[in-house]
């Protein structure tokens, strides 16, 4: 009797075991199933917000949509359009044009290498320098980087001409300016925390609002049918009173040089 109690108690305890190891088994499958599929919402969730902000202005049609926009002018800019930009005397005899595309590599690097002396003689008083920009690599490329990043200069160029002078150098240096096949430029959040490096920039709810809502949109779009029609098929390109200047993988110095000789005295 004791023998048969003893052999029972002890079947019907690994009989319990069973049962309890089956519903801890039960309930992490369901922790499991829980954790991972709350995991994919996350994932999709943040992919999906980044698509969001990276492609809104790839969205179709919505730069079809801003051409047909009211053009609005950024302050410190000329012309019907706006789209004539000088920095330095208005009234210097000479003219220092440069044509650049914002997603260019070889803008980047001609900026990089001689951006600060070439603007430090406009300061100077040696020439001033006009900026007709392009988009061509956004169709070239895919994206839209080109435009928005142009939309964004226009903004602080609204702001003041220092600030878009410090942005135009910031988005071109090196710490910044992406490969030409990546569409950084086309992020409105991305492009604001860059500015905030800037001091008339950092802070500044105007020009962020007018980033977001792509105020200078149209602008951009105006500013780069300039460029189409000037002729110029290639960035950067550089002219001294309508003469070309070689810029492209030279050092300042002999840049310099170069525009130091066509100045007209």
């Amino acid at each position: 009797m004791s023998s048969r109690n003893s052999k029972a108690s002890k079947e019907a305890a690994r009989e319990r075991l069973r049962i309890q190891r089956e519903k801890e088994a039960k309930r992490a499958k369901i922790r499991r199933q829980v954790f991972v599929a709350t995991g994919i919402v996350v994932v999709l969730g943040i992919a999906a917000a980044v698509a969001v902000i990276v492609n809104n202005a790839n969205k179709p049609g919505y730069w079809d949509a801003a051409a047909k926009d009211t053009l609005v002018k950024p302050a410190n800019t000329d012309g019907t359009d706006g789209t004539t930009l000088i920095i330095g005397d208005k009234n210097n005899k000479n003219t220092l044009h440069e044509f650049e595309d914002m997603r260019c590599p070889i803008c980047a690097a001609y900026e990089q290498t001689a951006g600060d002396q070439v603007l430090q003689g406009a300061k100077d008083g040696k020439y001033r320098i006009q900026y007709t920009f392009g988009t061509f690599l956004d169709a070239g490329q895919g994206g839209s980087g080109s435009k928005k990043a142009l939309s964004a200069l226009g903004a602080a160029l609204n702001v003041s001409v220092d600030a878009f002078e410090q942005y135009h150098t910031l988005l071109y240096s090196k710490a910044v300016h992406p490969d030409e096949k990546k569409d950084d430029f086309n992020n409105a959040d991305h492009l604001i925390a860059e500015a905030q490096k800037i001091p008339a920039l950092k802070g500044n709810a105007k020009f962020s609002d007018a980033v977001k809502k792509g105020t200078f949109d149209k602008w951009a779009l105006t500013m780069s049918k300039s460029f189409d029609d000037s002729g110029v098929n290639s960035t950067p390109t550089v002219k001294l009173n309508n003469k070309d200047i070689q810029v492209a993988g030279l050092p300042a110095t002999q840049v310099m040089a170069s525009i130091e000789a066509g100045l007209t005295k």
